[in-house]
Protein backbone atom coordinates (compact mmCIF):
# COMPACT_ATOMS: atom_id res chain seq x y z
CA UNK A 1 0.00 0.00 0.00
CA UNK A 2 2.93 2.34 0.68
CA UNK A 3 4.07 2.15 -2.95
CA UNK A 4 0.56 2.96 -4.13
CA UNK A 5 0.31 6.03 -1.91
CA UNK A 6 3.88 7.32 -2.04
CA UNK A 7 4.96 6.45 -5.59
CA UNK A 8 1.96 6.07 -7.89
CA UNK A 9 -0.78 8.33 -6.50
CA UNK A 10 1.18 11.63 -6.65
CA UNK A 11 1.83 11.10 -10.37
CA UNK A 12 -1.79 10.25 -11.10
CA UNK A 13 -3.09 13.08 -8.91
CA UNK A 14 -1.33 15.53 -11.24
CA UNK A 15 -2.84 13.72 -14.25
CA UNK A 16 -6.24 13.75 -12.54
CA UNK A 17 -5.94 17.48 -11.87
CA UNK A 18 -5.48 18.11 -15.59
CA UNK A 19 -8.42 15.84 -16.42
CA UNK A 20 -10.66 17.57 -13.85
CA UNK A 21 -9.59 21.07 -14.92
CA UNK A 22 -10.60 20.42 -18.54
CA UNK A 23 -13.74 18.49 -17.59
CA UNK A 24 -15.02 21.35 -15.40
CA UNK A 25 -13.99 24.05 -17.86
CA UNK A 26 -11.25 25.59 -15.70
CA UNK A 27 -8.70 24.90 -18.44
CA UNK A 28 -9.64 24.96 -22.10
CA UNK A 29 -8.93 22.20 -24.61
CA UNK A 30 -7.07 24.82 -26.64
CA UNK A 31 -4.90 25.47 -23.59
CA UNK A 32 -4.20 21.75 -23.28
CA UNK A 33 -3.14 21.61 -26.92
CA UNK A 34 -0.74 24.50 -26.35
CA UNK A 35 0.63 22.96 -23.15
CA UNK A 36 1.23 19.61 -24.85
CA UNK A 37 2.94 21.30 -27.80
CA UNK A 38 5.24 23.05 -25.34
CA UNK A 39 6.08 19.86 -23.47
CA UNK A 40 6.32 17.53 -26.47
CA UNK A 41 8.17 19.91 -28.79
CA UNK A 42 10.36 21.86 -26.37
CA UNK A 43 10.49 20.87 -22.67
CA UNK A 44 10.75 17.08 -23.02
CA UNK A 45 13.25 17.27 -25.92
CA UNK A 46 15.34 19.49 -23.59
CA UNK A 47 15.02 16.87 -20.85
CA UNK A 48 16.15 14.11 -23.21
CA UNK A 49 18.95 16.27 -24.62
CA UNK A 50 20.26 17.07 -21.14
CA UNK A 51 20.08 13.47 -19.92
CA UNK A 52 21.67 11.86 -23.00
CA UNK A 53 24.37 14.51 -23.44
CA UNK A 54 25.69 13.62 -19.96
CA UNK A 55 24.91 9.89 -19.95
CA UNK A 56 27.81 7.47 -19.53
CA UNK A 57 27.14 5.61 -22.77
CA UNK A 58 29.69 2.89 -22.13
CA UNK A 59 28.26 2.04 -18.72
CA UNK A 60 24.53 2.44 -19.39
CA UNK A 61 24.09 1.08 -22.94
CA UNK A 62 24.03 -2.49 -21.76
CA UNK A 63 22.80 -4.78 -24.58
CA UNK A 64 21.08 -6.99 -21.99
CA UNK A 65 18.88 -4.12 -20.73
CA UNK A 66 17.94 -3.07 -24.25
CA UNK A 67 17.45 -6.69 -25.34
CA UNK A 68 15.11 -7.48 -22.44
CA UNK A 69 12.99 -4.37 -23.00
CA UNK A 70 12.82 -4.44 -26.79
CA UNK A 71 12.17 -8.19 -27.12
CA UNK A 72 9.10 -7.49 -24.96
CA UNK A 73 8.18 -4.43 -27.02
CA UNK A 74 8.41 -6.20 -30.39
CA UNK A 75 6.49 -9.17 -28.98
CA UNK A 76 3.75 -6.76 -27.94
CA UNK A 77 3.73 -5.16 -31.40
CA UNK A 78 3.37 -8.52 -33.13
CA UNK A 79 0.70 -9.68 -30.68
CA UNK A 80 -1.32 -6.49 -31.23
CA UNK A 81 -0.83 -6.54 -35.02
CA UNK A 82 -1.89 -10.14 -35.57
CA UNK A 83 -4.49 -10.09 -32.79
CA UNK A 84 -6.23 -7.13 -34.45
CA UNK A 85 -6.04 -8.78 -37.87
CA UNK A 86 -6.80 -12.42 -37.07
CA UNK A 87 -9.11 -12.11 -34.05
CA UNK A 88 -10.94 -8.86 -34.78
CA UNK A 89 -10.63 -8.82 -38.60
CA UNK A 90 -9.37 -5.23 -38.70
CA UNK A 91 -7.88 -3.86 -41.95
CA UNK A 92 -4.10 -4.13 -42.09
CA UNK A 93 -3.59 -0.39 -41.56
CA UNK A 94 -5.77 -0.47 -38.43
CA UNK A 95 -3.89 -3.56 -37.27
CA UNK A 96 -0.54 -1.77 -37.56
CA UNK A 97 -1.85 1.23 -35.58
CA UNK A 98 -3.17 -1.14 -32.89
CA UNK A 99 0.15 -2.97 -32.84
CA UNK A 100 1.88 0.39 -32.36
CA UNK A 101 -0.30 0.97 -29.27
CA UNK A 102 1.06 -2.27 -27.83
CA UNK A 103 4.63 -1.31 -28.78
CA UNK A 104 4.97 2.30 -27.56
CA UNK A 105 4.81 2.45 -23.76
CA UNK A 106 4.68 5.81 -22.00
CA UNK A 107 8.35 5.70 -21.07
CA UNK A 108 8.78 9.43 -20.40
CA UNK A 109 5.60 10.92 -18.91
CA UNK A 110 4.87 7.91 -16.67
CA UNK A 111 8.04 5.80 -16.66
CA UNK A 112 10.42 8.53 -15.49
CA UNK A 113 8.40 10.01 -12.60
CA UNK A 114 7.28 6.63 -11.26
CA UNK A 115 10.80 5.16 -11.38
CA UNK A 116 12.23 8.28 -9.75
CA UNK A 117 9.65 8.27 -6.96
CA UNK A 118 10.13 4.54 -6.38
CA UNK A 119 13.92 4.26 -6.50
CA UNK A 120 15.37 7.78 -6.62
CA UNK A 121 16.88 10.01 -9.32
CA UNK A 122 20.04 7.87 -9.50
CA UNK A 123 17.93 4.97 -10.79
CA UNK A 124 17.04 6.79 -14.02
CA UNK A 125 20.23 6.11 -15.98
CA UNK A 126 18.93 2.79 -17.32
CA UNK A 127 15.59 4.47 -18.14
CA UNK A 128 17.39 7.04 -20.27
CA UNK A 129 19.33 4.30 -22.05
CA UNK A 130 16.00 2.72 -23.03
CA UNK A 131 14.42 6.08 -23.90
CA UNK A 132 17.41 7.10 -26.04
CA UNK A 133 16.38 4.66 -28.76
CA UNK A 134 12.70 4.27 -27.83
CA UNK A 135 11.14 6.83 -30.17
CA UNK A 136 13.55 6.14 -33.08
CA UNK A 137 13.06 2.37 -32.76
CA UNK A 138 9.29 2.43 -32.33
CA UNK A 139 8.60 5.03 -35.01
CA UNK A 140 11.04 3.32 -37.36
CA UNK A 141 9.30 -0.04 -36.91
CA UNK A 142 5.76 1.35 -36.99
CA UNK A 143 6.24 3.61 -40.00
CA UNK A 144 8.09 0.92 -41.96
CA UNK A 145 5.40 -1.73 -41.40
CA UNK A 146 2.59 0.78 -42.07
CA UNK A 147 4.15 1.95 -45.34
CA UNK A 148 4.69 -1.66 -46.44
CA UNK A 149 1.04 -2.46 -45.75
CA UNK A 150 -0.16 0.66 -47.57
CA UNK A 151 2.03 -0.11 -50.57
CA UNK A 152 0.74 -3.70 -50.54
CA UNK A 153 -2.89 -2.59 -50.71
CA UNK A 154 -2.34 0.29 -53.16
CA UNK A 155 0.22 -1.42 -55.39
CA UNK A 156 2.68 1.47 -54.88
CA UNK A 157 6.44 0.99 -55.16
CA UNK A 158 8.51 0.49 -52.00
CA UNK A 159 11.44 2.42 -53.50
CA UNK A 160 10.48 5.60 -51.62
CA UNK A 161 10.06 3.78 -48.27
CA UNK A 162 13.45 4.75 -46.73
CA UNK A 163 12.89 8.42 -47.55
CA UNK A 164 9.40 8.39 -46.00
CA UNK A 165 10.63 6.69 -42.83
CA UNK A 166 13.58 9.06 -42.37
CA UNK A 167 11.48 12.15 -43.06
CA UNK A 168 8.77 11.11 -40.59
CA UNK A 169 11.26 10.21 -37.87
CA UNK A 170 13.43 13.32 -38.10
CA UNK A 171 10.49 15.70 -38.07
CA UNK A 172 9.79 14.43 -34.52
CA UNK A 173 11.06 16.83 -31.81
CA UNK A 174 11.79 14.00 -29.37
CA UNK A 175 14.12 12.32 -31.86
CA UNK A 176 15.82 15.66 -32.60
CA UNK A 177 16.45 16.20 -28.87
CA UNK A 178 17.84 12.67 -28.52
CA UNK A 179 20.02 13.10 -31.61
CA UNK A 180 21.50 16.39 -30.41
CA UNK A 181 22.20 14.79 -27.04
CA UNK A 182 24.20 12.05 -28.76
CA UNK A 183 26.10 14.63 -30.83
CA UNK A 184 27.20 16.52 -27.71
CA UNK A 185 27.97 13.32 -25.79
CA UNK A 186 30.04 11.67 -28.51
CA UNK A 187 31.83 14.84 -29.63
CA UNK A 188 32.91 15.77 -26.12
CA UNK A 189 32.06 19.41 -26.79
CA UNK A 190 30.88 21.06 -23.59
CA UNK A 191 27.61 23.00 -23.49
CA UNK A 192 28.17 26.64 -22.38
CA UNK A 193 26.94 27.21 -18.81
CA UNK A 194 24.40 29.81 -19.83
CA UNK A 195 22.83 27.38 -22.31
CA UNK A 196 22.99 24.47 -19.86
CA UNK A 197 21.20 26.60 -17.24
CA UNK A 198 18.47 27.48 -19.75
CA UNK A 199 18.00 23.79 -20.62
CA UNK A 200 17.80 22.96 -16.91
CA UNK A 201 15.01 25.54 -16.47
CA UNK A 202 13.05 23.91 -19.30
CA UNK A 203 13.63 20.48 -17.77
CA UNK A 204 12.12 21.58 -14.44
CA UNK A 205 8.86 22.33 -16.23
CA UNK A 206 8.82 19.24 -18.43
CA UNK A 207 7.29 16.42 -16.37
CA UNK A 208 4.79 18.36 -14.16
CA UNK A 209 3.44 20.28 -17.15
CA UNK A 210 3.34 17.15 -19.32
CA UNK A 211 1.49 15.13 -16.66
CA UNK A 212 -1.09 17.90 -16.18
CA UNK A 213 -1.48 18.21 -19.95
CA UNK A 214 -1.79 14.44 -20.29
CA UNK A 215 -4.81 14.56 -17.99
CA UNK A 216 -6.44 17.14 -20.24
CA UNK A 217 -5.65 15.09 -23.32
CA UNK A 218 -7.16 11.97 -21.77
CA UNK A 219 -10.42 13.85 -21.14
CA UNK A 220 -10.64 14.61 -24.86
CA UNK A 221 -10.12 10.93 -25.77
CA UNK A 222 -13.08 9.41 -23.99
CA UNK A 223 -13.65 5.70 -24.80
CA UNK A 224 -16.15 4.76 -27.47
CA UNK A 225 -16.89 1.23 -28.69
CA UNK A 226 -14.44 -1.52 -29.69
CA UNK A 227 -14.28 -2.70 -26.08
CA UNK A 228 -12.70 -6.09 -26.83
CA UNK A 229 -9.92 -4.56 -28.95
CA UNK A 230 -9.17 -1.95 -26.26
CA UNK A 231 -8.99 -4.68 -23.61
CA UNK A 232 -6.52 -6.56 -25.82
CA UNK A 233 -4.32 -3.44 -26.11
CA UNK A 234 -4.33 -2.96 -22.34
CA UNK A 235 -3.59 -6.63 -21.65
CA UNK A 236 -0.63 -6.67 -24.02
CA UNK A 237 0.75 -3.30 -22.86
CA UNK A 238 0.31 -3.74 -19.13
CA UNK A 239 0.86 -7.49 -18.71
CA UNK A 240 2.46 -9.19 -21.73
CA UNK A 241 5.20 -6.62 -22.43
CA UNK A 242 6.51 -6.37 -18.83
CA UNK A 243 6.16 -10.13 -18.29
CA UNK A 244 8.36 -10.89 -21.31
CA UNK A 245 10.80 -8.16 -20.25
CA UNK A 246 10.96 -9.64 -16.74
CA UNK A 247 11.56 -13.14 -18.12
CA UNK A 248 14.26 -11.88 -20.50
CA UNK A 249 15.84 -9.91 -17.66
CA UNK A 250 16.09 -13.12 -15.63
CA UNK A 251 17.57 -14.91 -18.66
CA UNK A 252 20.15 -12.15 -19.18
CA UNK A 253 20.87 -11.95 -15.42
CA UNK A 254 20.15 -8.22 -15.21
CA UNK A 255 21.23 -6.56 -12.00
CA UNK A 256 18.63 -5.13 -9.65
CA UNK A 257 18.71 -1.55 -10.94
CA UNK A 258 18.53 -2.58 -14.60
CA UNK A 259 15.68 -5.02 -13.95
CA UNK A 260 13.68 -2.34 -12.16
CA UNK A 261 14.07 0.23 -14.94
CA UNK A 262 13.41 -2.23 -17.77
CA UNK A 263 10.31 -3.83 -16.26
CA UNK A 264 8.77 -0.61 -14.92
CA UNK A 265 9.25 1.13 -18.27
CA UNK A 266 7.72 -1.89 -20.04
CA UNK A 267 4.73 -1.85 -17.68
CA UNK A 268 3.64 1.68 -18.59
CA UNK A 269 0.41 2.34 -20.47
CA UNK A 270 0.45 3.26 -24.17
CA UNK A 271 1.75 6.79 -24.67
CA UNK A 272 -0.08 9.67 -26.35
CA UNK A 273 2.26 9.16 -29.31
CA UNK A 274 0.23 6.06 -30.18
CA UNK A 275 -2.76 8.27 -30.92
CA UNK A 276 -0.56 10.70 -32.85
CA UNK A 277 0.69 7.78 -34.96
CA UNK A 278 -2.87 6.56 -35.60
CA UNK A 279 -3.99 10.09 -36.45
CA UNK A 280 -1.06 10.54 -38.85
CA UNK A 281 -2.33 7.58 -40.88
CA UNK A 282 -6.06 7.97 -40.20
CA UNK A 283 -6.19 4.40 -38.84
CA UNK A 284 -7.80 3.08 -35.63
CA UNK A 285 -7.85 6.55 -34.06
CA UNK A 286 -10.77 5.87 -31.72
CA UNK A 287 -9.28 2.58 -30.51
CA UNK A 288 -5.84 4.16 -29.99
CA UNK A 289 -7.23 7.09 -28.00
CA UNK A 290 -9.35 4.81 -25.84
CA UNK A 291 -6.41 2.46 -25.30
CA UNK A 292 -4.35 5.37 -23.96
CA UNK A 293 -7.12 6.44 -21.58
CA UNK A 294 -8.11 3.03 -20.22
CA UNK A 295 -4.51 1.80 -20.13
CA UNK A 296 -3.41 4.84 -18.12
CA UNK A 297 -6.22 4.30 -15.60
CA UNK A 298 -5.56 0.56 -15.25
CA UNK A 299 -1.82 1.09 -14.89
CA UNK A 300 -2.41 2.44 -11.38
CA UNK A 301 -3.08 -1.14 -10.30
CA UNK A 302 -0.71 -3.02 -12.63
CA UNK A 303 2.29 -0.80 -11.80
CA UNK A 304 1.53 -1.30 -8.11
CA UNK A 305 1.69 -5.06 -8.70
CA UNK A 306 4.99 -4.80 -10.58
CA UNK A 307 6.50 -2.67 -7.79
CA UNK A 308 5.59 -5.49 -5.40
CA UNK A 309 7.17 -8.13 -7.67
CA UNK A 310 10.41 -6.28 -8.40
CA UNK A 311 13.33 -6.65 -5.99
Amino acid sequence: MGALLDVIFPVFIVIGAGYLAVWKGYFSETGVDGLMKFTQNFAIPCLLFGAISTLDLGAEFNPSILGAFYVGAVSGFLAGLFGARLIFSRPWEDAVAIGFCCLFSNSVLLGLPITERAYGADALSANFAIIAIHAPFCYGLGITVMEIMRARTSGASLASLPRKVIKAMFSNALIIGIGLGFVVNLSGVGVPNVLADAVDMMVLAALPAALFGLGGVLYQYRPEGDAATIVMICTISLILHPTITFAMGKLFALDQAAMRSAVLTASMAPGVNTYLFANMYGAARRVSASGVLLGTALSILTVWCWLAVLP
